[in-house]
């Protein structure tokens, strides 16, 4: 186990390939993932290379794939799953609702190469319909069954909604929300406390849920069950309880030696975001935390992979760790190919963006964009864009009648125009 070995003083294959990598200190990321405040998302049983995901170590970008009970194609979320790995996304989380979820997940494992995240508790609600029951009729036995079918197919890291409690469930009656519960997970849960008037079976039984994830190295991801779904409702009672229950929980998990990430807020306006992520830090004593956006506006419809950059970026520059992507499609459909690219690159700029003040290789990269364009080196700024298909799409399409400029400004370039008055080919 990473956590038991990095407690040693021993650094794991793990450990070594993600220090190099990334290109930061050994010993430091032994002491970090001593400490829980990094981790190494690898299954023992995933032939993967791993990611790392914490403190000193560069923010990174997930990227949500998977069907729903709607739309039902195999074929098309493996290509999606490709899709976000030539773009950039460090792991992808299959979130499949619809189809056979044994299948679809075993394919993605199979054919392509990249840390790989679920919500277990969906396969359990299936199970559940698939057999003529209600979810809220779901069994304790379905939930860790379900768990511990994704730890053995390899799954690197899985979201469990441990800190919908019923404590929490019976507060909702009294804090009222706007848009109310968005979370799927966190709404199976707090259903089927409420139809069965029982505690959370993965709160409760932790400690089994823990014995599970210690067998296979994997890493716990807190969710957000009762995260804000609209501004209104950002940082309320509800949110920060459960959060401060999911700190109980990682001190649990560290104690066994079990990795774990928390999961933060959707919706955040934008004043909000700093402070959010320095409470999640306090409360789960700096575990690495992994945020959906955030949204900092509610009415991007269309254009929601902004909007989450946007607040992506502000909430790494506060201390988030790992971002979770979101695509143009978000609150209106699934996602098609060409929205999980647009959704990837998205959040790939907002990780770079705080990544580059923070890593000299993520800097130089910029660095040579800018000393490609001081030069009018076309065919080198291409090759240094974040979407070099696109960026010569885009040249080819509207090229000028020099080609040492572009179409935008033309002769009246003002790098061309004061290059050639530096070099004294003008005004002789």
């Amino acid at each position: 186990m990473q956590v038991i070995e990095a407690r040693r003083g021993i650094a794991t294959e793990e450990m070594k390939f993600v220090a190099s990598k990334e290109g930061v200190d050994l010993d430091k990321l032994i002491r970090n993932v001593a400490n829980g405040r990094a981790v190494i998302f690898k299954n023992v049983k995933h032939d993967v290379e791993p990611v790392g995901v914490g403190k000193g170590l560069k923010v990174k970008v997930n990227a949500n794939i998977g069907t729903s009970m709607d739309i039902v194609d195999v074929e098309a979320e493996i290509k999606k799953a490709k899709i976000a790995k030539e773009y950039g996304a460090d792991t992808i989380m299959d979130l499949s609702t619809g189809g056979d979820l044994d299948l679809i997940r075993r394919r993605i494992l199979k054919e392509v190469k990249i840390v790989m995240g679920t919500v277990p508790i969906y396969e359990a609600a299936w199970y559940a319909l698939k057999r003529g029951d209600a979810i809220v009729e779901m069994s304790e036995d379905d939930m860790f069954k379900a768990v511990e079918t994704h730890l053995k197919d390899g799954i690197d890291f899985v979201t469990i909604h441990a800190g919908v409690t019923k404590e929490a469930v019976e507060k909702m009656k009294d804090f009222k929300r706007i848009v109310g519960t968005v979370s799927r997970g966190g709404t199976f849960h707090a259903a089927w406390i409420l139809h069965n008037k029982k505690e959370n079976p993965f709160y409760k039984n932790f400690d089994y849920l823990l014995e599970l994830l210690a067998e296979y190295d994997a890493t716990v991801s807190l969710g957000d069950g009762l995260r804000p779904g609209g501004l209104p409702d950002a940082t309320d009672f509800l949110q920060i309880h459960e959060l401060y229950t999911i700190g109980k929980l990682v001190r649990r998990a560290r104690e066994k030696g079990v990795q774990a990430i928390v999961e933060g807020p959707g919706h955040i306006p934008i004043d909000q975001i700093e402070a959010n992520v320095k409470m999640a830090k306090i409360a789960t004593d700096e575990a690495p935390f992994y945020v959906l956006g955030p949204l900092v506006t509610d009415i991007a419809s269309g254009y929601d992979h902004i909007n989450g950059a946007i607040g992506g970026a502000i909430a790494a520059m506060a201390g988030a760790d790992f971002l979770c992507y979101v695509t143009p499609a978000e609150h209106l459909a699934l996602p098609n190919e060409q929205e999980v690219k647009e959704g990837v690159i998205a959040t790939r700029i907002a990780a770079h963006a705080v990544n580059l003040i923070r890593f000299r290789d993520e800097y130089e990269w910029d660095y040579e964009m800018s000393r490609a364009r001081g030069e009018l080196r076309w065919g080198k700024q291409i090759k240094l864009s974040i979407d070099r298909k696109n960026a010569e799409k885009i040249r080819k399409e509207r090229y000028p009648e020099n080609p040492e400029v572009c179409t935008m400004c033309g002769e009246l370039c003002a790098i061309k125009l004061l290059r050639e008055y530096l070099d004294g080919k003008k005004g002789e």
